[in-house]
């Protein structure tokens, strides 16, 4: 990844010549452009690249966008290593992105779906949860394949690898993270994350649930050309420094008000920023925003794999890290690069409702056939109508719809009992395949 081009100095050129400044900022021509600019928040780097109005140079058109943005913006009490305070503002495009999570995000999707079974978004619960473990631990160099990551958690196997072992504790720790919503956050909630998290990845054991030390030298570096992207803060602040987060994360804004997405997104770079872990650092300020929108009703997370958005275009994610930090300590760049992984996360759910729909429509006839069998069952032999060739075990029938062992049997051998299934044994595994003429099977008969 090559360095980030330095934008030009904007409050020294602005000093230099302020009545000309003021008068173009009257020009409609210039506005326009300026809007635009904020719409997509560019970057100096892609911004000089963009159609400028003629009177005016890339240099002047920045610095345009940099007053406008300079004076909407909102502090934090995070401070940079330079001395400087974090900041944010919301554009437009921000907005528009939060009134879609607002209208989506908040369950209602699901809940007026009537023909979405609660069994049904319990397993795509389980899936997304699975697919977020998968996608959070790519992104932190887990050197595992999806489809083999997936395959282990559904089956139950233990992990064989660091890649796989990394991915069943994000997995772990995303079932668990969910009953400590009623909580304050505190650094060892923090401490506790991380451990979860990192547990039996770390070559020094005994980093995992611990703040890193001052004689521990932690960077940001980049994998391909192995230089520093990022120098998080001294160690020694750090006790100070995150007690901040966690008084940011648990106070209720009585006069102000900030959207919870947006603090959630802002929690996220700031754990990420303070670094305050030798390893896991990534995965755990992803884990937080996970449980800050669980804490504040904001329960359709859980059937989000926003990670999985951010693994298609992990440069730009990273990318949005650097510009905040680059560009005066405007956390906007992150807030609108997380704000779009959200949205996209959600009309890939009413992707599914809508598939879910059609497959229900499809298999309507041949599930009146056998009323009495669960809804478990049901999903069970409309899979394998559609896919033939697959086959089924008992540990992976527990997995993705959140049962026991011994209800999966159930299931199972009822299955087989009815000729709807055959049955084998490899070891000490069952394996279930469906029977050659099930689609016919279920035409002509009727199960009670």
């Amino acid at each position: 990844m090559k360095a980030l081009e330095k934008p030009p100095n904007w409050e020294d050129a602005f000093k230099k010549d302020e009545n000309p400044f003021l008068k173009l900022f009257m020009d409609k021509e210039v506005m326009d452009f300026v809007n635009r600019m904020n719409d997509k928040y560019y970057y100096w780097d892609e911004l000089k690249y963009r159609p400028l109005p003629k009177h005016i140079s890339r240099e002047m058109g920045w610095i345009f966008v940099k007053i406008s943005r300079v004076s909407q913006r909102r502090l934090l009490k995070l401070s940079s290593t330079k001395g400087k305070l974090f900041g944010y503002w919301l554009p437009d495009s921000v907005l528009r992105e939060l009134q879609f999570i607002d209208q989506n995000a908040t369950g209602h999707i699901l809940v007026d779906e009537p023909t979405i079974g609660r069994l049904d978004k319990d397993r795509y619960i389980i899936s997304s949860l699975m697919e977020e473990a998968i996608a959070s631990s790519l992104l932190e160099g887990a050197a595992t394949t999806r489809k083999k990551a997936k395959e282990m958690l559904r089956d139950g196997r233990k992990p064989e690898t660091k890649g796989e072992r990394m991915i069943q504790n994000n997995y772990s720790t995303m079932l668990r993270i969910k009953d400590r919503i009623k909580e304050n956050l505190t650094i060892e909630l923090l401490c506790e994350i991380q451990a979860s998290i990192t547990q039996g990845t770390l070559e020094d054991q005994t980093a995992s649930g611990r703040l890193r030390r001052s004689d521990e030298d932690v960077h940001v570096v980049d994998m391909t050309g192995g230089s520093i992207l990022h120098t998080p803060p001294a160690a020694d602040d750090l006790v100070f420094r995150l007690q901040q987060l966690c008084d940011f994360a648990n106070e209720l804004q009585e006069y102000t008000f900030l959207h919870p997405v947006i603090k959630g997104i802002i929690l996220h770079f700031w754990l990420a920023y303070e670094h305050p872990f030798v390893d896991g650092n990534g995965r755990t300020a992803r884990a937080l925003f996970y449980w800050f929108l669980l804490k504040n009703k904001y329960w359709l997370i859980e059937f989000l794999p926003i990670s999985r958005i951010i693994l298609k275009a992990p440069a730009r994610y990273k990318m949005s890290f650097l510009y905040s930090e680059q560009d005066d300590e405007d956390i906007t760049y992150f807030i609108n690069f997380n704000l779009r992984a959200f949205r996209l996360s959600l009309e890939d759910l009413r992707k599914y409702i809508a598939k879910k729909q059609k497959e229900l429509r499809d298999a309507s006839r041949f599930l009146k056939k056998f009323p009495s069998l669960n809804h478990r069952q049901q999903e069970l032999i409309n899979h394998a109508i559609r896919h033939p060739g697959s086959n089924y075990t008992l540990a992976h029938h527990a997995s993705i719809h959140g049962i026991v062992y011994q209800t999966a049997r159930t299931d199972l051998f009822h299955l087989v009992k009815l000729r709807l299934l055959r049955s084998g044994k490899v070891g000490r595994t069952y394996f279930f395949t469906p029977n050659e003429d099930l689609a016919r099977k279920l035409r002509g008969r009727r199960f009670r």
